[in-house]
């Protein structure tokens, strides 16, 4: 019991026009202050991307995760949010956005480990 703690995660979203308010999921981000933990995963698949977008590229939309993915570990190379404490990193990337990539509300969650319950988490969401 003592190795449980409380974790957020939010629900990454590709939204190829904003006004449509339609969208896939692509990834997951989950933070766990007590375990110092802010990862992101995601999976772009390429023919859901097609259907919903003939205007964004795979390569756009990875290069947008991929800052997301920066940010989260906290390299020079996040810029200045990336440099931010864990828990505001967390929470700029899951700040309300009217952007083509956007997160979902957050959800509290408890876990031992939150490695695996980001996969499952990304198991059960995205793929």
């Amino acid at each position: 019991m003592q190795d449980r703690c409380t974790f957020e995660y939010a629900i990454i979203r590709f939204v190829p026009k904003v006004e449509r308010e339609e969208f896939f999921n692509v990834g997951v981000i989950l933070f766990s202050k007590r375990k110092k933990f802010l990862k992101v995963k995601y999976h772009i698949d390429p023919n859901k991307l097609k259907a919903f977008s003939s205007e964004v590229t795979l390569e756009h939309l990875e290069e947008y995760l991929k800052s997301w993915e920066l940010i989260s570990i906290g390299t020079p190379s996040g810029g200045a949010i990336g440099k931010l404490e864990l828990s505001d990193r967390f929470r700029w990337l899951t700040a309300c956005r009217s952007t083509i990539i956007q997160s979902s509300k957050t959800h509290p969650g408890i876990c031992n480990d939150p490695q695996k319950e980001l996969d499952l988490l990304f198991k059960n969401y995205v793929l």
